[in-house]
């Protein structure tokens, strides 16, 4: 590989915009990691390529979702000097690199993408510039990312996104609670109150106030995938549901993959960016494999109090890809359809034209929810408060 001569400078020149590349393709990067690189380059020798990727990728890459844009953008920063100094630069190597930028991943093609100038435009205020995103973004282009895939969403636009998710709301249906309140139409006197209001009349009840039965949201269960299939979407669907249910007084959120992670206590945090932070360092098995069977079996046996009554309204959300038995997933999914109101199921792979539910776990899945709802781009977040009220009329 030709990665420069370190003698002359060359190597941390490279090493250096190619940290810039990665920040932009979003991966966390800052001056001590591009140092950790260079002396971790030195350290394993510039013989091998395949030594100084590793070496490079134990200092710069700290989260599991990094590495294979980390891969694919060191084989195509690094394939010759002309290319690198021209990334450099931030041109695209359009003519002289082998892969097609159509077949890169978003955050890979954005890295690689140019800078764009727009001459001298008038820069809004900082208070008033409440989302950062690129100046081309026209009403147009936010209009077009409402009903773009999170999957096929670049760096830039995954980040404007997940902003614009924490603004839709999920308003739950409610129900008349136990407890009572005082109203106008209720069913009991208030006694306490129209004696109060009696004495300022001379002992005259002169009129009957009511207590009207409280009315509650739903008590409300999430379980979200962080397998690998669901990478793309498990981040900005954890900020989309903590602040669009931030005023729900009974909220409980887990974590599924190789095994259940309870985020309740995440989820408690008001600030959405500390409550991903949080969710990162308590979540140990990211981007692994899927055993919601397993994660279902945790559940009923350490947290099926949190299940109150059968009101409580459970949301799946999942791509339905289970590695584990489909017998022991059937059963558990049997238990949990008896003890709560409602069982929904979020599939982001309704995005595609056909799809049908045949993969195991998805097949138990679409047998026991009561309704199977998309939620792969903003319309269908939008859209997710009234789709849930028509599954519960149901």
């Amino acid at each position: 590989m030709q990665l420069g001569d370190a003698r002359t400078g060359k190597l941390a020149d490279n090493i250096a915009g190619f940290g810039r590349a990665l920040r932009r393709a979003g991966v966390r990067m800052d001056s001590a990691r591009i140092a950790l690189a260079t002396e971790a380059a030195l350290a394993v020798g510039l013989e091998r390529k395949d030594d100084v990727s590793a070496a490079m990728e134990a200092v710069m890459v700290s989260r599991e979702q990094d590495r294979l844009v980390f891969r694919e953008l060191f084989d195509t920063y690094f394939r010759n000097p002309e290319i690198a100094q021209k990334l450099l630069s931030q041109l695209l190597p359009s003519a002289e690199g082998k892969a097609e930028p159509s077949k890169r991943r978003p955050r890979v093609r954005e890295a690689l993408s140019p800078q764009k100038t727009y001459g001298h435009q008038a820069q809004p205020k900082q208070e008033d510039q409440k989302v950062e995103f690129d100046a081309a973004m026209t009403a147009s282009d936010i209009q077009r990312l409402r009903h773009a895939d999170f999957n096929a969403l670049s760096g830039t636009e995954y980040r404007l996104v997940e902003r614009l998710a924490r603004d839709v709301r999920l308003p739950l249906p409610t129900y008349a609670s136990r407890r009572t309140q005082p109203g106008q139409r209720g069913e009991k006197p208030h006694w306490p109150r129209a004696m109060r209001r009696a004495v300022r009349h001379g002992g005259e009840l002169i009129e009957l106030p009511r207590r009207a039965r409280r009315e509650q949201a739903l008590p409300l269960m999430v379980l979200v995938d962080v397998s690998g299939s669901m990478e793309r979407y498990t981040r900005l669907l954890l900020a989309f549901l903590h602040a669009a249910t931030r005023h729900h007084r009974r909220r409980d959120v887990f974590a599924f993959g190789t095994r259940l992670t309870d985020l309740t206590p995440a989820f408690r945090l008001a600030d959405t960016d500390a409550m991903l932070e949080h969710a990162n360092d308590a979540i140990a098995d990211f981007a692994g494999g899927t055993q919601l069977g397993e994660s279902l079996q945790a559940l009923r046996q350490h947290h099926a109090r949190r299940l109150v009554g059968r009101r409580t309204l459970v949301l799946i959300v999942s791509d339905g890809l289970d590695t584990g038995e489909p017998q022991a997933l059937t059963e558990e999914l049997l238990w949990l359809r008896r003890r709560c109101g409602r069982l929904l199921w979020l599939n982001p792979l309704l995005r595609f034209d056909g799809y049908a539910p045949i993969a195991r776990g998805a097949a138990a899945l679409h047998a026991h929810a009561h309704g199977m709802l998309a939620v792969h781009n903003l319309s269908k977040l939008e859209d997710l408060a009234a789709s849930i009220a028509t599954v519960l009329r149901r």
